[in-house]
């Protein structure tokens, strides 16, 4: 969409598009010449090498910033306790894909007394330290913390009641390798159980909007793969891809279970994650 039409669509004047910040006025330049700005279903898989390269910068980001990203991240999200309310608990099982420093099975031990299984797996040596520092105080958790590195690697294939992934899916780059680990998870939720997920929806909100930095010239990213700062701490850049509604039904399907919960939640608006909850 050309400046012009862009004025016509918003009935806004050259001036007012003029005043955008510059990142995103980048974009939208970006967006109108860059051959990788088709619909996400509408192109092939990733190449390798840039799945690499968004992997790496994510891995950096992380071992820049475990500590202060640490320090952020130890409340439970508002989401998980309505997710509570349409899983049969007590769970004998967790699998926690992405699990960071393990603050998901914090929140079930503090939801039921009875003892459980935990598989936490996530590629950041650092935060798994801490993860299993914390896990190690509450004797009802019999857990198990992996390194493994899921956009890389193979998937996982061990078997859970709950299967989650909250804080991951935005990390993972190529439509077609987020399919593939949304089927991967599935298969690893045993009869009865359930799957679920959450999607970051950080480009719906201007602070997050205000953090994009341009992408190089040389990568070729896909649609809604964004490039943003951290501002706490030490200074980081971390890849992150924003899932659309469009995208997040994609995300479902590949599943193949069934949904039985779908909802936003989180963030000061109560909007910054949509999860959804399937049953096998």
């Amino acid at each position: 969409m050309s400046m012009e039409s862009l004025c016509n669509h918003f009935g806004v004047s050259q001036q007012a598009i003029d005043d955008l910040p510059t990142t995103i006025l980048t974009a939208i330049d970006r967006a109108n010449s860059a051959p990788d700005a088709l619909p996400a279903n509408d192109r092939g898989a990733m190449d390798p090498s840039t799945i690499k390269r968004l992997n790496q910068i994510n891995r950096d980001f992380y071992r820049a910033t475990a500590a202060e990203f640490d320090a952020t991240r130890q409340s439970a999200w508002p989401g998980w306790e309505r997710l509570l309310q349409s899983i049969q608990m007590p769970i004998e099982s967790a699998l926690d894909l992405g699990c960071g420093n393990g603050r998901f099975a914090i929140f079930l031990a503090s939801r039921q007394r009875q003892p459980f299984r935990y598989i936490g797996i996530d590629s950041d040596p650092d935060l798994l330290t801490r993860a299993r520092q914390q896990l190690a105080a509450l004797p009802q958790i019999r857990f198990q913390l992996i390194q493994h590195d899921l956009v890389l690697d193979e998937p996982p294939t061990d078997a859970a009641q709950l299967t989650a992934l909250f804080g991951l899916i935005h990390h993972v780059p190529g439509l077609a390798r987020r399919r593939e680990l949304l089927k991967a998870a599935a298969e690893c939720v045993s009869p009865g159980g359930c799957l679920a997920f959450a999607c970051w929806r950080f480009y719906e909100h201007e602070r997050f909007r205000q953090r994009i930095i341009p992408w190089p010239e040389d990568i070729a990213v896909e649609r809604h793969d964004f490039l943003l700062d951290w501002r706490r701490g030490k200074t980081a850049l971390r890849y992150c891809h924003y899932v659309d509604d469009e995208e997040h039904e994609q995300l479902i399907a590949a599943t193949g279970l069934s949904v039985i919960a779908d909802y936003r939640a989180d963030g000061a608006e109560g909007r910054l994650n949509r999860y959804t909850l399937l049953r096998k």
